[in-house]
């Protein structure tokens, strides 16, 4: 086996060339260049550095490197998700996926084989046979709804200093775990789906009382939906002023974007007012077809008035209010979520309790709820599930 051959060519990778960042990957080549040099003290100390960074995730080097190389963010993905390869890059992937491949399936033994000082206490990392290129081919393929580079692993994100942060751990709230409220998410939902499907799609507004579950409903449908291609990005008010830019490289990538702004609502004179205007209305090219703006909000109007404003010196008093209530109008759907009546609210708290596995007496049950409503100032969702999770926790007797 030609090492130094094969760490020359790990070296000069074009296509997947970040792979060199990783630090695990990196940690490899050391490995295949100690290896050649047949310096054992060298080889000790990088083989020990590159194992204990590839045993942080797994113990199969087959395993890390086909999944770096599948949610690789390069060229050949980003031109494929808008049309063919050319040549020369098609030729240059093929011959880089080969040699990957080859590494993938790269022992210890082997390495060890070809040095004459080779130390002879390293536990080995694992392998298994891939079809690394066949794989790649099929994830190429599924580009629309996979994703590439973090976009492949994570599904939520936020924004920080005007860059996507992917979100390692985000809420798992699934729609089978809200109850109530079906026929206000129908609407959101075949929304979501006209937006994955191609079809024109509205920016939504939920709006409604406190602890309905508004922001859950959106949530729940960026888990239900992100094997088919749907992504989250939640977004503060105060970082508005970001978004174009950021809507701008995400109308290149094949995936959808759900751009989730969470209990909104303005004084008359915020600047953030004239940012979400501009966001929503788009650009002189039109808002891109794979973005959706959902937001929530107490407030229908999404503007927070005083008297003060109504009985104010504005000469055109009322162009000015209907400026004002304008923003909301944007919102191509609104959906309101009320908060629930005693029939809903039992159903609910019925729910949640066989969800919970709570198996009190249900009329009992149901008493305990409304006393626990009262309390916690009224019904919602919200108030049920509090109810139930300490029913559960034996906090309520």
């Amino acid at each position: 086996m030609d090492l130094h051959y094969m760490d020359q060519r790990l070296r000069s990778l074009v296509i997947f060339r970040e792979l060199l960042m990783d630090p695990v990957i990196a940690g490899f080549e050391a490995v295949l260049a100690m290896a050649d040099e047949d310096d054992g003290d060298a080889f000790a100390t990088v083989c020990a550095e590159f194992e204990s960074s590839l045993f942080e995730s797994t113990e199969s080097w087959t395993d890390y490197l086909c999944n770096a190389v599948l949610q690789s963010e390069n060229v050949c993905v980003r031109r494929k998700a808008h049309g063919e390869l050319s040549p020369v890059l098609a030729d240059s992937l093929q011959r880089e996926l080969a040699l990957l491949n080859e590494l993938a399936g790269l022992t210890l033994e082997e390495i060890l084989a070809g040095m004459e000082n080779a130390p002879d206490f390293f536990a080995a990392w694992t392998t298994h046979p891939c079809d690394l290129p066949g794989e790649y081919a099929r994830r190429m393929n599924e580009v629309s709804v996979k994703g590439y580079g973090m976009f492949a692993r994570y599904h939520v994100f936020v924004v920080e200093d005007g860059q996507l942060v992917p979100v390692k751990h985000p809420d798992p709230q699934r729609l089978s775990e809200l109850p109530g409220y079906e026929k206000e998410r129908e609407k959101v939902i075949a929304n979501t789906e006209a937006l994955l499907e191609g079809r024109p799609a509205n920016n939504v507004l939920l709006y409604g009382d406190a602890g309905t579950g508004k922001s859950s409903a959106i949530k729940a449908i960026a888990n239900e939906y992100a094997p088919r291609g749907l992504r989250l990005v939640e977004v503060k008010k105060n970082q508005l002023f970001q978004i174009p830019d950021l809507m701008d490289q995400l109308a290149s990538n094949p995936l959808k974007f759900i751009l989730f702004i969470d209990d909104l609502s303005f004084t008359t004179n915020d600047d953030n007012f004239a940012a979400l205007k501009a966001i929503l209305e788009g650009s002189v090219g039109g808002r891109a077809g794979n973005i959706a703006v959902y937001a929530t909000s107490n407030r229908r109007h999404l503007i927070k008035e005083t008297l003060e404003d109504r009985s104010g010196s504005d000469i055109h008093e009322s162009d000015t209010r209907q400026e004002l209530m304008s923003l909301a109008a944007r919102f191509g759907l609104t959906v309101t979520f009320g908060q629930p009546d005693k029939s809903r609210f039992v159903q609910i708290v019925s729910d949640l309790a066989a969800q919970y596995g709570v198996g009190e007496d249900p009329e009992k049950l149901i008493v305990k709820a409304e006393a626990f409503a009262i309390r916690a100032g009224g019904r919602s969702p919200r108030v049920a599930k509090q109810f139930i999770e300490l029913c559960k926790a034996g906090v309520l007797q």
